[in-house]
């Protein structure tokens, strides 16, 4: 036990990853960034230049105006951020992963528990004898309180 201890100490605080190096060190990242200046004084440089402006009013721009969004490249270089953040923040759990056969049972454990789940919400709907299937237990004649049941000579049930 206090060898652990120990260890833990020794180990020191974990490392928690940069931003930066998700959105600035790899070499696309570095491309989309030097791009999107150049991009945005394209289309500044556009209200001057009639042929940059039949480009920059095409479809094709529509769709580069969206890549060459910052919030684009932000959220699109963030992810791999956040994975990594994430997966030091949720530890890793402590079962093995499981074998086919084990997952196949798994998987019809849980398809048994669905259709058993689905018919008896089925069951509620469609069963006239239930008091749950509304309409069909209301005007049902076997319905001790439907007044189909009780004979009207004698105030009994039939």
């Amino acid at each position: 036990m206090e060898a652990t201890r120990r260890s833990k100490k020794n180990e020191g605080p974990a490392q928690t990853p940069q931003l930066s190096a998700w959105l600035w060190k790899p070499w696309y990242a570095k491309l989309w960034w030097t791009a999107i200046p150049i991009w945005w004084g394209g289309m500044a440089a556009s209200t001057r230049i009639d042929a940059l402006e039949a480009f920059y009013r095409g479809g094709i721009a529509g769709y580069l105006n969206v890549v060459f969004f910052p919030g684009t490249a932000l959220m699109v270089l963030g992810v791999g951020y956040l994975r990594e953040r994430l997966d030091r923040f949720v530890g890793q759990g402590e079962g093995g992963p499981l074998s086919d056969e084990e997952e196949d049972d798994l998987f019809q454990m849980r398809m048994r528990q669905e259709q058993n789940r689905f018919l008896d919400g089925i069951g509620k709907g469609t069963d006239m004898f239930d008091p749950r299937s509304g309409p069909l237990w209301i005007g049902n004649p076997l319905n001790p309180l439907n007044a189909g049941y009780i004979d009207p000579h004698t105030g009994k049930h039939r």
